[in-house]
């Protein structure tokens, strides 16, 4: 049986970069709700076709042989098998991986159960059993989630899971199974007189999860690199997490502000309330300035989260983000002033986020958004400028909100 290893200098295989190695684990850690097909695909193009292999090996490997999460291990066994399809099983270079883990896991499955134990993993003995038999396909339009979390039905417990050259043959209706949350309530009694119903990808699906996948990958590279104009009109609101914002944000802020205002304003209350919370903890930099800057001038109307009524998503991050934002603002510089005095830094991003959070203020001032005479809207901000007021910046703020006080 040929390993991995053996068929790596046949490809040839260049280094894959840093940002591509950190894009492809921000994938496996957050496409557990996708199709298996639509990760797989979100990995195809994320990653050159001369480093997949190498990638595999360095990346994929690694999290098949190790006990970390049930839907991480499963997803990477689909996307081990899926990048040597439609060839068949028996010449993907990872076979001998997939068949070392599969009897690995099959056998501890099967002592534990002897011992009256169930083991966590046998969803992913069952995957491996599809993948080997060569019937990986029939697992593309589940996700890894789903997979994890399905019952099996008695014949489909490890113990009964052999492979071809073990020549023991199941109930077809059963090799042909996929589990579902409703296996659950038949698996004591399995019926072979029900065959499974395999579901069929219509044309239109199939073109949905390539455009899912698409834009996945582009969100993924979006928080390392600044996307070209081509590239930001494939993304869509619906795949961006909160975790993907503070980054994407960092490097892409003219396109964070039309997706932050398709979240603010089409998502339910809670959905809402979660991505608000991001900007106000958004870092005191320059594309966080330009991103509230925008949002707090944009008038695409939305439904108030407290009164249900009609507002604007400016008006939204006027009253829930702009006061928050200023205030982890300034704990930021706070911070980092005290670690410019203990040495652990010595560059000048304290008297720059001073300069750049003063400045953003003054323009709110000039805008009308901020009322220099509101003991809410700029006590905080007038201390802030006081005891920065070294800065010519912090300075120049101090008089203005001085001057709105008298």
């Amino acid at each position: 049986m040929q390993t991995a290893t053996m068929r790596a200098p046949m490809l040839q295989p260049t280094m894959a970069t840093s940002d591509t190695r950190t894009s492809v684990g921000h994938l496996l850690q957050r496409a557990y709700t996708l199709p298996c097909s639509t990760a797989a695909q979100a990995f195809t193009q994320l990653v050159p076709p001369t480093s997949r292999f190498q990638l595999a090996l360095d990346a994929l490997l690694p999290v098949l042989e190790t006990r970390v999460e049930l839907e991480q291990r499963i997803l990477v066994s689909y996307i081990l098998f899926s990048l040597y399809t439609p060839h068949p099983i028996s010449i993907n270079p990872f076979k001998s991986a997939l068949y070392a883990t599969f009897v690995k896991e099959r056998d501890a499955a099967v002592r534990m159960a002897a011992s009256g134990g169930v083991s966590e993993t046998e969803q992913l003995v069952w995957v491996l059993w599809k993948i080997l038999k060569g019937d990986g396909n029939d697992l593309g339009p589940y996700s890894p989630n789903t997979l994890a979390r399905s019952a099996l039905p008695p014949k489909l417990r490890p113990s009964n899971l052999t492979l071809d050259e073990e020549n023991i043959v199941l109930d077809p209706t059963e090799i042909n199974h996929v589990p579902t949350s409703a296996d659950s309530t038949h698996a004591a009694k399995p019926s072979a007189s029900q065959p499974a119903q395999e579901p069929k990808v219509t044309a239109q699906e199939d073109d949905q999860n390539e455009k899912v996948s698409r834009a996945m990958s582009l969100i993924l590279a979006g928080r390392s690199r600044t996307l070209t104009l081509s590239e930001q009109r494939v993304l869509s609101p619906p795949v961006v997490t909160s975790v993907d914002l503070p980054p994407l944000i960092a490097h892409n802020p003219t396109l964070a502000h039309p997706l932050m205002v398709a979240l603010i304003s089409l998502c339910p209350p809670q959905g809402s309330a979660m991505y608000l919370d991001v900007l106000r903890r958004l870092p005191p930099s320059l594309p966080s300035f330009d991103l509230l800057g925008r949002l707090l001038r944009d008038t695409t109307p939305m439904t108030d989260m407290i009164t249900g009524g009609r507002t604007t998503v400016a008006d939204v991050v006027r009253s829930e983000v702009l006061g928050g934002f200023v205030h982890e603002s300034i704990e930021w510089v706070g911070n980092r002033e005290a670690e410019e005095k203990d040495g652990l830094i010595n560059d000048d991003r304290v008297a720059k986020s001073v300069q750049n959070l003063c400045r953003f203020y003054n323009s709110l001032i000039k805008l009308n958004i901020l009322d220099t005479g509101s003991e809410a809207d700029s006590a905080e901000m007038m201390h802030f400028s006081l005891r920065y007021s070294r800065y010519e910046d912090a300075n120049a703020l101090y008089r203005i909100l001085a001057a709105g006080h008298f």
